[in-house]
């Protein structure tokens, strides 16, 4: 099978992480600050399954340029990392942060520290008969410590950190994701999917155009190779394995982080299922490098619009083009934001524009089954818990 596309990201010669030095002069904005953190997220289709992403912080004031690719199992150019990647990263370097922060407030003294991580994703059903759902299940974290607390007090200490991650409340509890549609310039209403109560907002249109990269040392992103394999096989990786009409497959995506000796966090994400490339990436709170909530938003954004995409597809549909903004709100972390509370989170809200020759009543479907194939809008619908292991380390 074919590669979909043009390999836009490799071949525009921008670096595919960059922070913007002009994102006022691009004109996006961050959402009014409504819980201790607030991100706008726009996110546009490039060419195939290469999406682009500008996400701007409230709370850091950054703005970074994120870029998203599949492997052959959508018969992507896997010229980037796929969109259930970034979620992954940002969760386990938000879990960091408060692990962190929370030992620093209670004096306790990490020697070691390394989190390994597993997210895992269903996709059951067909796609012809629209029954297709994408699903979220229960993250397994493991916490390799070296740390002078007893067995209890250190399980206790962890439940405590992962639950004052802002990510937390996307997990718990069970968020319906609000939308607003546009097709071909017009707002639309939407047909299953709940409405937000407000005016669609500007398209943002060719604005990623004008983005110019603030000059850094560090690479941001980069591929390491193969995954290394798991001993359980959890499903099939063949080429187009995701684009097949009938489907019943568990998706496991894993995440491996380090803290720098400079304070940053080197995460290594590894593409079990569907099997592909492992990237690493780097994240900071400090503006180094991409923050935690920068990198979930951009995963959301990127696996919603991935399903748009999988959707015309597979049913030969017109969709040239198609952007999202999307807006994202969090708490402040628990420790890492001195609330002393758990992680909260409103539901996300989108912005969705299609340009498109079908129908209004095809681009309400166009919606509503992207939204019920998206494992991250099922991640947020879904009451989520961490499993935590615990392995001490010398």
């Amino acid at each position: 099978m074919s590669k979909l596309g043009e390999n836009i990201i490799a071949n525009s010669g921008l670096a595919p992480f960059f922070k913007l030095a002009n994102a006022d002069e691009v004109s996006i904005d961050a959402p009014e600050n409504r819980k201790g953190d607030a991100l706008r997220t726009w996110v546009r289709s490039l060419s195939g399954f290469q999406k682009e992403a500008f996400v701007r912080s409230a709370k850091t004031g950054d703005t970074w340029r994120l870029v998203s690719d599949e492997g052959p199992y959508l018969n992507g150019h896997d010229a980037a990392p796929c969109p259930l990647a970034f979620l992954s990263t940002g969760v386990v370097a938000s879990f960091m942060n408060e692990i962190i922060a929370l030992a620093e407030i209670r004096n306790v003294k990490i020697r070691k520290l390394k989190l390994i991580q597993d997210n895992y994703y269903t996709m059951k059903g067909s796609m012809p008969k629209r029954t297709m759902i994408g699903g979220a299940e229960n993250i397994d974290l493991q916490v390799e410590i070296d740390c002078d607390l007893d067995d209890g007090a250190l399980n206790q200490f962890l439940v405590d950190a992962t639950f004052a991650s802002p990510l937390n409340g996307l997990m718990r509890g069970q968020l319906e994701s609000l939308f607003k549609l546009g097709r071909n310039g017009v707002e639309i209403p939407t047909d299953k999917v709940a409405e937000m109560d407000s005016a669609l907002f500007p398209d943002p249109g060719q604005h990623f155009d004008m983005a110019i990269p603030e000059a850094s040392d560090q690479t941001f992103m980069e591929p390491v190779g193969a995954t290394p394999k798991k001993d359980v096989v959890l499903g099939t990786a063949s080429a187009s394995s995701s684009l097949a009409d009938e489907q019943d497959r568990r998706l496991n995506i894993g995440a491996v982080a380090i803290l720098r000796e400079d304070g940053i966090k080197e995460i290594q994400q590894m593409q079990y299922s569907p099997y592909g490339t492992s990237f690493r990436f780097l994240s900071s709170e400090d503006g180094r490098a991409p923050d935690a909530n920068s990198l979930i938003s951009a995963g959301v954004g990127f696996c919603f619009m991935t399903q748009f995409g999988r959707f015309v597809s597979m049913l030969k549909l017109d969709l040239p083009d198609y952007r999202i903004v999307q807006d994202t709100h969090f708490s402040l972390g628990g420790a890492s934001g001195g609330t002393g509370k758990v992680g909260e989170a409103d539901p996300i809200e989108t912005h969705v524009y299609l340009e498109t020759s079908e129908s209004v009543e095809t681009a309400q479907e166009m919606l509503d089954i992207s939204e019920q194939t998206c494992f991250l809008h099922a991640f947020c619908r879904t009451d989520l818990k961490t499993k935590l292991r615990v392995r001490r380390v010398k």
